[in-house]
């Protein structure tokens, strides 16, 4: 029991407190009022030391609450007829079609319209057509098999090419094509750990990271066996300091990594500088432009001026980029099914995405793509330029490609987003410190698009600045609740409950 002494010397110096400070009351009030002060320690003590513990219960009650605030939607999910077992007839052309049609339906924001923060980048009927007739025509090609299908591999290599150019490789500059970013980064990190053990020696590898670079670099870590060291970005500018890189870098080092840009405010990091460290201490840089690396390779020839990111810079030793979007090679020699190898993550791999890919880089050639830059980039700048005069928020940093940020020292900002969620709007929600950001594609460039967006957020902000102090409200309060809980096991748990109820199938 003398784990209950703090407790006791707590409750006991309060009744002191009372005592003291209430002279004029009965001593019948007092009394009752010391027994009340009692009472509720002991409830005090049984709610928290109880046999499942305060955090599991606290889980349970934000699970509680989450269920509810998806009821609407499970309800919605319901009323849809789900398949819950393989059907014994296979189902004709014109029912697949329009089933598939039904399920694609699904959905309330229209991306079409451009109301969608990057997600979808273009919608060109004629295009979509093209790639369409392309990926039948190569959907059943498999790049594993290349004395089978030679021409898919091909157009692999032909995309790899182009794009180290773009880049400003050399001529021993190689690469591959993944199914998308966290592949690329993937085998980057898997790259390194096993460059740095066979040159190196390193058995207990570590990479250093901004905190704004993209998670797939931790789940890389979990993978591959890496530490993981975040290090701060300036709150100003909220690109990565360089003296915090340069501070982390220890004899276990394998690679270092700069974002261009990153995901959450769209600033692109001092690539130049990480480069120069990566030279002094030896350490390959990997430069992350998943996000943006098929704008930020044409922005020079639309008439941008940018830093330099890529391979002209010595100490850049890998880049990932999405056209949307080495030692990583896997190898096995003893395997009784025969020599083995592939080069991503994969073994089998979808020959038609890597024709639609090469199909798109065909269609829109050089200037199609520095021409859709040069409108992406005109229409970022203009709504940064407009959103900068408004009055409640501000922008972070300077974006660099098509990333606009927005945050608020006046009001709480997911009020902001959950007003313009409700105009039809689909925002990308920030934290740590709360933001909002819109990630600008061809879809914005269209006529009219971005003059709505402008237009939506003032009327917005002109009602909520009538009373900032306003909680948030709705959906966006539990995003904020999930942003103050200091345990954040609590939120991964959440997290892990809103991926498995992607998975839900009604019972009916």
């Amino acid at each position: 029991m003398e784990s209950l002494t703090p407790l006791k010397i707590g409750l006991e110096n309060l009744k002191l407190f009372v005592n003291r400070s209430c002279s004029n009351l009965e001593p019948w009030q007092i009394i009752s009022l010391t027994n009340h002060i009692s009472l509720a320690g002991v409830w005090v003590w049984e709610f928290i030391f109880q046999e499942e513990s305060l955090v599991d219960r606290s889980k349970k009650t934000v699970f509680k609450l989450a269920h509810k605030k998806y009821q609407p939607l499970l309800r919605k999910l319901k009323e849809i007829h789900t398949l819950q077992h393989y059907q014994n007839n296979g189902k004709n052309h014109h029912d697949i079609i329009e089933q598939v049609d039904q399920y694609l339906s699904f959905g309330d924001f229209n991306w079409k319209g451009g109301f969608v923060s990057g997600a979808v980048y273009n919608f060109n009927p004629e295009l979509i057509k093209l790639l369409t007739e392309v990926y039948g025509r190569a959907s059943y090609t498999n790049p594993l098999h290349p004395d089978v299908f030679p021409g898919v591999c091909k157009m692999e290599a032909e995309v790899v090419r182009i794009s180290a150019n773009l880049f400003h490789g050399s001529s021993d500059s190689c690469g591959t094509m993944t199914t998308g970013g966290t592949e690329s980064i993937l085998m980057a990190c898997k790259a390194y750990r096993d460059y740095a053990r066979a040159v190196k020696g390193i058995r207990k590898p570590e990479m250093v990271i901004p905190v704004t670079a993209h998670p797939a670099f931790d789940k890389g870590g979990s993978y591959f066996g890496i530490r993981v060291k975040r290090v701060p970005v300036d709150p100003e500018t909220t690109t990565v300091d360089i003296q915090a890189v340069k501070k982390a870098i220890s004899k276990r080092t394998i690679m270092l990594v700069g974002s261009a840009p990153n995901f959450p405010y769209g600033t692109m990091d001092d690539i130049e500088a990480i480069a120069a460290l990566g030279v002094e201490y030896n350490i390959p840089v990997h430069v992350d432009a998943c996000l943006g690396g098929f704008v930020i390779a044409f922005m020079n020839d639309a008439g941008y001026k940018l830093p330099r990111f890529d391979f002209s810079l010595p100490g850049v030793t890998s880049i990932s980029a999405d056209t949307h979007k080495a030692p990583q090679f896997c190898v096995s020699t003893d395997w009784p099914g025969g020599v083995y190898g592939s080069p991503t993550v994969n073994g089998s791999r979808a020959g038609g995405i890597i024709a639609a890919c090469w199909a798109t880089m065909m269609y829109f050639g050089l200037e199609g793509y520095v021409d859709a830059t040069r409108k992406i980039v005109e229409t970022t700048k203009y709504m940064e330029k407009r959103l900068r005069k408004m009055d409640g928020i501000f922008v972070f940093g300077t974006p660099a490609t098509s990333v606009i940020a927005l945050g608020s020292k006046e009001f709480h900002i997911y009020r902001l987003s959950d007003a313009l969620s409700k105009r039809g709007w689909n925002l990308n929600p920030l934290q740590f410190p709360p933001g909002l950001h819109l990630c600008v594609t061809y879809m914005h460039t269209a006529e009219g698009i971005a003059d709505r967006f402008i237009s939506d957020v003032q009327e917005e902000l002109a009602i909520i600045m009538k009373d900032p102090g306003k909680p948030v409200e709705g959906k966006f309060a539990m995003y904020g609740m999930s942003h103050s809980i200091p345990d954040r096991s609590i939120v991964g748990d959440f997290t892990r409950f809103f991926l498995d109820a992607m998975y839900y199938t009604p019972r009916n």
